[in-house]
């Protein structure tokens, strides 16, 4: 099991220069695990492609739907104390402090291609051109 931030689960449904090592990742480790939050900031992203006429209503409900269903049952709560602890001690959001939470309390890596939770968490954060 891994923990992905919401952008690799951009990256494996909207075609761009990630996909290919996000489908990879898939095809090495298909258990992968997010915070509920993800949900949020999926649906940001579709938004934009929704906003920018790139997909379709259809398509941006599709993709979520797939997209959750790859998730279901993989989604977690993290505790608020663990999430502003290492708010505390990096320079990164607490939106993004809950996938290293989770990771960590998975014990496991968080997949992402966010530099700066690359630099402040190198033991459990891994890029997804390296995992």
């Amino acid at each position: 099991m891994i923990v992905v931030d919401s952008n690799v689960m951009a990256y494996l449904y909207l075609p761009c220069e990630y996909t290919v090592a996000a489908e990879a990742l898939l095809e090495r480790d298909s258990e992968w695990a997010a915070p509920v939050l993800w949900r949020s900031e999926f649906r940001n992203i579709l938004a934009g492609y929704l906003r920018r006429k790139t997909i379709s209503f259809e398509q941006v409900c599709s993709l979520q739907a797939e997209a959750e269903s790859l998730l279901d049952g993989l989604e977690h709560e993290v505790s608020s104390r663990d999430v502003m602890e290492l708010v505390r001690d990096s320079d990164c959001s607490a939106y993004d402090c809950e996938f290293i939470a989770l990771a960590n309390k998975l014990e496991t890596k968080l997949i992402t291609m966010d530099k700066k939770l690359l630099k402040a968490f190198p033991n459990v954060a891994m890029s997804l051109t390296s995992a």
